[in-house]
C-alpha cells in the first residue's frame, strides 16, 4: 500500500491598501509575525517531508510594503507606536477594538496581564500601553518566542511596559519580516516545497469571465443586474500574478490555487494558455462533474484541457481547519492518521489532497498549533504507508481525462458565497457601473494613469469584498471592508476626472450586530422531548443562538444548525436544534457535548429516537434532547460546546464562536456565551 499525501497551505490576506497606499488593517503584519515564517519553519524540522505553499500576490505585495516602508503604511501601527498621551479618544477606541480582536482562550488567556486587561472598558495610559504591547506579543509566533531575545524579555516582563519597549519591539518585528519570502525561496530551491500562486487580486475568475456561470453552477442564484464580461481583466489578473511570482522567486509558477477553489471550463482554458500545469479545487466539483457522490473518486488523478486538477479531500482538510482545534493533539493526529490508513486500505495508489488555509486556523489552536504540527509531521515521517509529496511532483501518467468540468468553488460547489444576495450583487453592480461610465474617459488618459486605474479595478474584483457582504459572514470590521471596496471605485472616477456618483458614498452593508443573535435563558424550562414544539410556551424563556446570523470567518460553509435553544430545570438540561431534519438524519451520525470541566464528552447518536440512562433524543420536526444533571458531577458552572459530526467525519461546532457558560440554577448569571 502506498498513499501519496499532498498538503497545500494557502497563504492569503485581502488587499487592505487604500487609494493613498495606506493599509487600513494590520492582519498581514500580525500573521507575518505569527504564521508566514512559522508554517514553513515547522515543516523544515522534517527535511524528508515535502509540501506546497500557495502565496497570493496580495499577500506578497503587502509583505513587500512592510519591507520597504516599515510601519509607515499601516494605519494601526502608526497609531500603536505613538505615545499613548498623544492619542485622541477615537484613536484609542480604534486601538482597543483591534487589541481585543485576539481569540481569548488561546491568545489572551496565556498572558496573565492581557487576560486581566481584556474585559475592561476603560483604560488609563499605563493600562493602554500594556494592552498594546501584550497584543503584539500575543501575536508573536513560536519561532520568535524561541529565537528573539527582545520578544523573550518582554514576555518575561509581563507589565509596566515603556514607550522604549514599544519601539524596540516594533523595530525587532519589522526587521524580521524581510526574512519571510527569502525563506520560502530557500526551501523552494532545496526541493522541500513547491510554490503556487493565485490570480493577482484573488478574484473569483469564472465570474469575471462570465457572470452567467453562477447560474449554471446553481440555477437558483440571483444574478446582478446588467452584468458585464470582465474577461480582459481576468487575463490581466493571471498575467500580473505570474509576473510578480517571477520577480520574487526567479522562475515561473507551474501551479495555481484559484481563489476559493473557483473553477470552470473557461478559466482552466485560460490557465493552460498562460502556462499553468496544475490547479486545485474541492471534491464537490468532482462529484458534480461526475454526477456521483462516491467519496473514493477524489483519490484518483484527473485532468481537464491538459491541466491537472487536484480535488481536495473536504472532510480531512476541514478537520485540520475547523475540527482538530477542539481536540488534544495526540487524539487529533491519531484521527488523521487513522483516516489515511482507511483510505490506503481501499486504494493501492491513492492520492490524498489536503488543502487548508495556512494562517487563520492556528490562533484557535493551543500554542499556535505547533504541538499539533510537530506530532502530525512526526507521525507522517515515521509512517511506512504514507509519503508526503509536492504538487509539482505529481506524475503525469495515469491521469483520467474529464470530458467536462462543473463550475463552482470549494464551498458547496457553487458561487453563492460571492454572488446572489443583495449586498453582494450591489457590489458587482457598482463595478459594472464604474466600468461602463468611466470607460470612454479612461481610454483618453496617459498610459501611466491608465495603469493606476487598472490597479483599482483589479483590486475591486477581490473575492474578499463579496465574502463579507451579505448575511452569511460577520466581522467587527465590516465598515472598514465596505469603505475600502468603494474607495477603489471612487478613485477610478477621480483619476478619470469625472464626478463621483453619490451611490458610491453610501454603505453597501446593512448594520448588523452578532450580539442580537444571542439570547440568554431567563427561567427554568419544562420541555417534553418529542421533536415537536408541543406548545408556544415550551421553549419560552430558553437561551438561543442564531447560528444563521453568527457565521464566523473560520466557517466558510452553510451550516446544518440554524438555531440552538438551550435551558434547564432542577434535574435536566434541555437542547433544541433547528435543522433540516431529513438532511440531518441522512447525513449526520452523532452529537457530542464537550464540557470543558468533564473528562469525557457525552455522545448521542443521530436517530429518530434514543433513550438511555438519563439521555433522551427525538428527531421529528426539530431535534430535541435532554441530559440528566447527574452527568455534571455536581459542578456549579460548566463550559459547553456541541460537536455535530456527519457520516464523513466532518464536524460542525455550535456555537460557532465560543462556548456556553452554564451557571446552574442561578438565573441572575444565566448561561453566557
Amino acid at each position: 500500500m502506498s498513499l501519496k499525501l499532498s498538503f497545500l497551505w494557502h497563504m492569503h490576506q485581502p488587499d487592505y491598501v487604500d487609494e493613498k497606499g495606506e493599509m487600513h488593517m494590520p492582519w498581514v503584519f500580525l500573521h507575518a509575525i505569527k504564521d508566514y515564517y512559522e508554517m514553513p519553519w515547522l515543516l523544515s524540522k522534517f527535511p524528508a517531508l515535502k509540501a506546497t505553499f500557495n502565496l497570493t500576490p496580495t499577500l506578497i505585495r503587502q509583505i513587500k510594503l512592510y519591507e520597504e516602508n516599515g510601519y509607515k503604511k499601516d494605519k494601526f501601527l502608526m497609531l500603536w507606536v505613538r505615545e499613548v498621551s498623544t492619542l485622541k479618544e477615537a484613536e484609542k477606541k480604534y486601538l482597543i477594538k483591534l487589541c481585543k480582536s485576539a481569540p481569548f482562550e488561546t491568545m489572551v488567556k496565556p498572558l496573565q496581564r492581557f487576560a486581566v486587561l481584556y474585559p475592561k472598558e476603560h483604560f488609563d495610559e499605563t493600562e493602554l500601553q500594556d494592552l498594546e504591547v501584550l497584543f503584539l506579543l500575543a501575536w508573536c509566533g513560536n519561532y520568535l518566542r524561541e529565537n528573539s531575545a527582545v520578544v523573550q524579555s518582554l514576555l518575561q516582563k509581563e507589565t509596566a511596559y515603556t514607550q522604549s519597549d514599544k519601539e524596540t519591539l516594533l523595530d525587532t518585528l519589522l526587521k524580521f519580516i524581510p526574512q519571510i519570502l527569502p525563506f520560502y525561496g530557500s526551501l523552494l530551491q532545496s526541493g522541500q516545497i513547491s510554490l503556487s500562486t493565485t490570480p493577482y487580486n484573488h478574484p473569483i475568475l469564472p465570474l469575471l469571465i462570465d457572470m452567467q456561470t453562477a447560474a449554471v453552477s446553481n440555477p437558483q442564484t440571483v444574478l446582478p443586474q446588467n452584468p458585464l464580461s470582465l474577461e480582459e481583466d481576468a487575463g490581466r489578473q493571471v498575467d500580473k500574478a505570474i509576473e510578480l511570482y517571477v520577480k520574487v522567486f526567479g522562475q515561473k509558477p507551474t501551479g495555481l490555487w484559484p481563489a476559493e477553489g473557483a473553477v470552470d471550463e473557461k478559466s482552466l482554458h485560460l490557465y493552460r494558455e498562460k502556462g499553468i500545469e496544475w490547479v486545485a479545487t474541492d471534491e464537490a466539483i468532482l462529484q458534480k462533474t461526475l454526477k456521483s457522490s462516491e467519496k473514493n473518486l477524489c483519490y484518483h488523478r484527473y485532468e481537464y484541457d491538459s491541466v491537472f486538477i487536484a480535488f481536495r479531500d473536504h472532510p480531512l482538510s476541514d478537520s485540520i481547519g475547523f475540527r482538530y482545534r477542539f481536540m488534544e493533539e495526540t487524539d487529533a493526529v491519531g484521527d488523521f492518521m487513522k483516516r489515511l490508513d482507511e483510505i490506503g486500505k481501499q486504494h493501492s495508489d491513492a492520492n490524498v489532497f489536503v488543502i487548508v488555509d495556512g494562517e487563520n486556523a492556528w490562533e484557535f489552536y493551543r500554542n499556535n498549533a505547533m504541538d499539533f504540527f510537530l506530532k502530525l509531521y512526526d507521525a507522517v515521517s515515521k509512517s511506512r504507508t504514507v509519503s508526503m509529496q509536492r504538487f509539482d511532483d505529481l506524475p503525469k501518467e495515469g491521469r483520467q481525462k474529464l470530458p467536462s468540468l462543473h463550475p463552482g468553488s470549494w464551498i458547496y460547489g457553487t458561487f453563492d458565497t460571492w454572488v446572489g444576495q443583495s449586498e453582494k450583487n450591489r457590489a458587482w453592480e457598482l463595478i459594472y457601473q464604474t466600468k461602463r461610465e468611466t470607460g470612454p474617459s479612461c481610454r483618453k488618459l496617459d498610459r501611466k494613469t491608465q495603469t493606476v486605474v487598472e490597479e483599482h479595478f483589479l483590486a475591486s474584483e477581490c473575492s474578499d469584498w463579496f465574502w463579507w457582504y451579505g448575511e452569511d459572514h460577520f466581522s467587527d470590521f465590516l465598515a472598514e471592508f465596505d469603505t475600502l471596496f468603494r474607495s477603489h471605485l471612487i478613485a477610478v472616477y477621480e483619476l478619470c476626472g469625472m464626478p463621483v456618483p453619490s451611490n458610491l458614498y453610501l454603505n453597501i452593508f446593512r448594520e448588523r450586530n452578532v450580539a442580537l443573535s444571542q439570547v440568554k435563558p431567563q427561567f427554568p424550562l419544562s420541555v417534553e422531548v418529542d421533536g415537536t414544539e408541543t406548545s408556544f410556551y415550551e421553549w419560552l424563556g430558553a437561551g438561543m443562538v442564531d447560528e444563521s446570523k453568527a457565521f464566523s470567518t473560520m466557517d466558510g460553509v452553510k451550516r446544518i444548525v440554524q438555531k440552538l435553544y438551550y435551558g434547564e430545570n432542577d434535574t435536566m438540561m434541555y437542547f433544541r436544534l433547528d435543522v433540516n431534519v431529513k438532511q440531518f438524519l441522512s447525513a449526520y451520525k452523532e452529537i457530542k457535548l464537550h464540557f470543558k470541566e468533564l473528562p469525557n464528552a457525552i455522545v448521542l447518536p443521530v436517530t429518530d429516537q434514543y433513550q438511555k440512562d438519563g439521555l433522551t433524543l427525538v428527531c421529528k420536526d426539530m431535534v430535541e434532547f435532554a441530559i440528566d444533571k447527574k452527568y455534571c458531577q455536581k459542578k456549579s458552572t460548566l463550559h459547553l460546546q456541541l460537536e455535530i459530526t456527519d457520516k464523513q467525519n466532518s464536524s460542525e461546532f455550535v456555537p460557532t464562536f465560543g462556548e456556553i457558560e452554564v451557571c446552574f440554577n442561578d438565573y441572575s448569571k444565566n448561561w453566557f456565551i
